[in-house]
């Protein structure tokens, strides 16, 4: 844990994220763990742990815990900013070494109203984490809304429309921010367990395909393109994926390495056709994806590593 310790070189938290996943996708074993709580001592605990490695934290809201009405925690954007703060000040964390996500950042919390509805506060949730100073940031538009089809999953281009449509909001933001403000990095993906783990106890998940992978790329890069947004696919940290490691309420999923390896070895001749420049570079939980090129992240929207810590 001490590479960052190493390579900082005076460079801010978000950058040293992504410096990360370069690391990782020029074949490093370094990852980082993601925490997302609102529990003070889980936080504390966190920070702490960071103080010794000589790391940087990263810390995550997601759109139940915070949003712009207060979401169970009763705390907005700037609220938990505020929160996080005040803890790493107590026990002598510079802020400066703490990167602050939002998971899940999309439509979920309004899936109950109509898409035109549910995105417009969407854009509003992206644009209050972003003013706020959240800089990793998933754009999560998975689930179907009250007006989408109910007899089938939300088909990947519409996810990926959606998806860009925020991060245009999310660009838009931080071009209202101080010059030397971190400009934010992405999650993206369809394959997204809710926030909080799967519902379902009855079967694990099915490994996401290579196949799968190269259609939400496409399907991402296009959309980002159309909203005007290609530039920030070099920002793009992360792409969800599941290799089968997943959790619900009251059960926690058997690991089966031999889905998951397959998914991560198989049509590796296509690696060259899908180079990393085109589309930012993704940091890794398990196995490189060699259909895709890029190291493949797992399960949930964290971009390198661990699950999230939940409280």
């Amino acid at each position: 844990m001490t590479w960052w310790n190493d390579q900082a070189n005076g460079r801010d938290a978000t950058s040293q994220l992504l410096d990360l996943g370069r690391a990782n996708r020029a074949g490093e074993p370094v990852g980082i763990y993601s925490v997302c709580s609102a529990e003070p001592s889980v936080l504390r605990a966190a920070m702490i742990q960071a103080q010794r490695d000589g790391v940087i934290v990263l810390i995550e809201a997601t759109t139940n815990q915070v949003n712009q009405f207060g979401g169970y925690t009763g705390m907005t954007p700037p609220d938990f900013r505020a929160f996080v703060h005040a803890i790493a000040a107590e026990i002598g964390l510079p802020s400066a070494r703490i990167v602050l996500g939002g998971d899940h950042l999309g439509p979920h919390v309004w899936r109950s109203r109509g898409s035109d509805a549910a995105m417009r506060l969407a854009r509003d949730l992206v644009r209050d984490y972003v003013g706020a100073g959240f800089t990793k940031i998933h754009l999560d538009a998975s689930m179907r809304l009250a007006d989408d089809p109910a007899d089938r999953p939300l088909d990947e281009a519409t996810v990926a429309e959606r998806a860009a449509d925020l991060c245009a909001v999310a660009e838009a933001a931080v071009a209202l921010l101080p010059a030397d403000a971190s400009r934010p990095v992405y999650v993206v993906g369809s394959e997204v367990p809710i926030p909080g783990g799967e519902l379902a106890d009855s079967a694990a998940p099915a490994v996401t395909s290579v196949e799968a992978v190269e259609r939400t790329l496409d399907e991402t890069r296009r959309a980002f393109a159309r909203h005007g947004v290609g530039a920030a696919l070099e920002r793009v940290l992360a792409l969800v994926t599941q290799p089968g490691v997943e959790f619900g309420d009251a059960v926690v999923f058997e690991y089966d390495d031999r889905a998951a390896w397959s998914a991560t070895t198989s049509r590796s001749s296509r690696s060259a056709r899908a180079s990393p420049s085109r589309f930012g570079r993704r940091c890794s939980r398990s196995r490189r994806s060699r259909a895709s090129g890029w190291p493949a992240v797992a399960g949930s929207s964290h971009p390198v590593c661990a699950k999230r810590s939940s409280a």
